[in-house]
């Protein structure tokens, strides 16, 4: 492996004019191909093999033409203090504004209140129901200014008037914060390597890597089905690693230039090393965004396999991109030690015999391990803490801020017709196998009535074959509640009985019965998920360390920062803790698919500072250094650019707080946190630690395995053989082997 990076990163240096023509061409292409590609519209959210996903498959089926999938709105009424929307003139208001409504090219439908029974008890509140043939994100902006429109002149016939639903749902912004984001970076790298080339490297090669990744998903948005989500968390992704991978590769060549080496060979040597650190940091990114596709929800599976593909054209463009563009930099970048004019004057450091920050802790550590790792579990163990009381469920109308007109409508309805109205359950009844349908549909009405926090059923809506029906169920609370979710349970085992009796088959779905059936897949696939990352990792990890200790430490390290940022996110987004600063307006349950992707991200992530830190120990102790000693070359050398890759990203992910999605929202601090844990606290305290107290055994491997697995030579023992043998042969022409390759 290392043999082989070196050669390419000394081939990238040399022909570096063709190298970066390549990604120039392929970021050209990418950006063509987004600029003309159609507009995606939303992604669709299914998941297959759920009860809640085959009423909805059904409903398509059975009802043709009404637009299951299509946006809808609710332009909910309340008459002025005192007075009631059935009062002549408010009611006037109000029929007024369903013709205007009815007016649109895409509205399907318009229920008017008044013939819909859509009035609250007291009379003080009423909603007409829009449905449009197109999804939300593919409305036209003509449609939904027609429906602003419409409630503003409500609004001016002295009604107070709220929209909800996802008719009026945008793109998600994410604010100035991801720019400061991008400049924390550029601060750190600088200060990193006092020099502003030097600096901007990383930077310019992780835009170009994002802006190719980004712009291929904008590309395939519509073909593929992807939403607007998935591009912001490659670019999330993408833009981290990348800045931290070419990160690591600069920085080892400055290293092999402060020792003497021409740059084209300390550029081969620094590909050939910090490079194989970055191969294999990346798999393990690659394995876990991927593996996501075991939960079998297809957009979570289209994120991780479009935020893999960002990641692996990072690695790609570390690997080729970075050695060219530092054969373009050449004496612009100085050796590790040095300045630029600019920073520093471009005289060597002064004291250079001086332990560096990394050296001195290493050896506190070295010499305190039992201390620091029982300090360092307490903390993340008080972290972890608020994990124990998770509470999951999708986002809706009623986790936005209070400040939003779709907030606004959600707790106006809540007030007309209760807490689950704004959760609304749809039972389908399947009675094609019945031989008398109409029979069976009644039984299901009257067996749901008699049921425990039910408020209203309305009557069955039947199809054109009179072979299946649709039944509304109102629950009596808020659709987050365990309460509706026991009533989704209570229906569904009473299906049983009715299919027992009348051959009828009864599903239940809705917005609540999927979220329900979300939380569930979610739950079940998340240990067959940390088996299968976790177990692929461990075997690669193996193969890099030649150990049996190391890795396991290193999944055991990953569990701790894990479960202690789970923690964390529920202080702030369920409890409220620190929410202001954190611009969390509303707080509630936890999206259902943090846990999950965070495990998946997270632990990918995790592994790239344990690759690229244990790597130089390993590196020191293969080439003879005693255990302790190589403990404190690793943090010499690795320390302090873990510590620069670890803000930078926490900067990045920190930027996509400012988000207006709050799914966005929440992964960006949740990342950024799990991040600060795992770097700061677990590789930096905890992992030294474990390896002083262990001592030789860490490294152990049993012979027989030793002799099947594959040596991949991350520490680059083979360059260093190389080295010696052409001391030994001074015509050795390895210019004429690079050629050939």
């Amino acid at each position: 492996m290392a043999t082989f990076l070196y050669r390419l990163g000394r081939l990238a240096f040399r022909r570096r004019h063709f190298v970066a023509l390549i990604w120039v061409a392929l970021l050209t292409l990418a950006g063509v191909g987004a600029a003309s590609a159609p507009v995606a519209g939303s992604s669709s959210f299914s998941i297959p093999g759920t009860e809640a996903q085959k009423a909805f498959d059904l409903l398509e089926q059975r009802f043709p033409g009404m637009s299951a999938d299509g946006a809808t709105a609710r332009v909910v009424f309340k008459a002025p203090g005192g007075e009631k929307v059935t009062a002549k003139a408010d009611k006037a208001v109000v029929e007024k504004t369903v013709r205007d409504l009815r007016d649109g090219s895409e509205v399907v439908s318009v229920a008017d209140p008044f013939a819909a029974h859509a009035v609250s008890k007291d009379g003080t509140i009423a909603y007409a129901q829009v449905k449009y043939k197109v999804s939300g994100m593919e409305l036209k902006d003509a449609s939904k200014d027609a429906l602003k429109q419409a409630a503003q002149s409500a609004r001016n016939g002295g009604l107070t008037v709220e929209v909800g639903g996802d008719a009026l749902q945008a793109v998600p912004e994410t604010g100035a914060t991801e720019v400061i984001g991008i400049a924390v970076a550029a601060v750190v790298l600088v200060i990193t390597f006092g020099s502003l080339v030097a600096a901007g490297l990383p930077l310019l090669t992780a835009l170009i890597g994002v802006g190719i990744g980004v712009s291929t998903i904008t590309a395939l948005a519509s073909a593929l089905d992807l939403g607007s989500t998935t591009s912001t968390l490659a670019m999330m992704i993408g833009l981290a690693v990348g800045i931290d991978y070419a990160l690591f590769i600069v920085s080892r060549y400055r290293a092999e230039l402060a020792e003497g080496r021409e740059r084209e060979e300390a550029a081969g040597r620094a590909v050939g090393t910090a490079g194989s650190a970055v191969v294999f940091a990346g798999l393990t990114v690659v394995i876990a965004l991927v593996g996501l596709a075991v939960v079998n929800i297809p957009m979570l599976t289209k994120m991780g396999v479009a935020a893999a593909g960002t990641v692996a054209i990072a690695v790609l463009i570390a690997l080729t991109m970075i050695p060219a563009l530092l054969g373009y930099a050449g004496r612009k970048v100085k050796p590790a030690g040095e300045k630029s004019k600019l920073l520093g004057g471009g005289r060597a450091a002064a004291r250079q015999d001086r332990p560096n920050m990394g050296t001195r802790w290493a050896s506190f550590v070295v010499r305190r391990p039992l201390a620091v790792l029982l300090l360092g579990v307490v903390a993340l163990g008080a972290a972890a803490v608020p994990a124990s009381k998770l509470q999951l469920g999708l986002p809706d109308d009623g986790s936005q801020p209070t400040s939003t007109t779709q907030r606004r409508a959600y707790d106006l309805l809540s007030e007309g017709f209760g807490p689950g109205f704004n959760g609304p359950l749809m039972v389908v009844v399947d009675a094609k196998a019945s031989d008398h349908p109409k029979s069976a549909v009644t039984q299901v009405t009257d067996d749901i009535k008699g049921m425990k926090d039910v408020v209203t059923v309305t009557p069955a809506t039947f199809n054109k074959s009179g072979d299946t029906a649709m039944i509304t169920v109102i629950p009596g609370s808020k659709p987050s509640s365990t309460t509706t979710e026991d009533l989704v349970h209570g229906i569904r085992d009473a299906g049983a009985g009715i299919k027992a009796d009348t051959d009828a088959k009864l599903l239940v779905t809705g917005t609540t019965a999927m979220n329900i059936d979300v939380s569930q897949r979610l739950n079940d696939a998340l240990l067959p998920y940390l088996a299968l990352v976790v177990g692929l990792a461990f075997l690669l990890l193996i193969v890099v360390f030649r150990s049996i200790l190391v890795p396991l430490k290193a999944a055991l390290g990953f569990l701790l920062s894990v479960t202690a940022a789970l923690g964390a996110v529920v202080a702030v987004f369920q409890w409220g803790w620190l929410s202001g600063l954190m611009g969390v307006e509303e707080t509630g349950p936890i999206m259902s698919m943090m846990p999950i992707f965070m495990v998946g991200v997270v632990f990918g992530l995790a592994m790239d500072y344990e690759v690229f830190l244990v790597t130089r120990m390993r590196e020191a102790y293969v080439h003879g250094e005693i255990p302790g000693q190589a403990i404190v070359t690793g943090f010499k050398y690795g320390a302090r650019v873990v510590t620069a890759a670890a803000v930078i990203m926490i900067a990045v992910f920190s930027g996509f707080i400012g988000s207006s999605e709050s799914m966005i929202k929440m992964i960006g601090f949740g990342l950024a946190i799990a991040v600060f844990f795992d770097a700061f606290v677990v590789r930096m305290a905890l992992v030294p630690a474990v390896l002083a107290l262990l001592g030789r055994r860490a490294w152990w491997l049993p012979k027989w395995l030793d002799r099947v697995l594959p040596n991949v030579d991350v520490e680059g023992e083979g360059l260093r053989t190389r080295a010696d043998a052409d001391r030994r042969d001074p015509d050795t022409d390895q210019d004429r082997e690079l050629v050939r390759v």
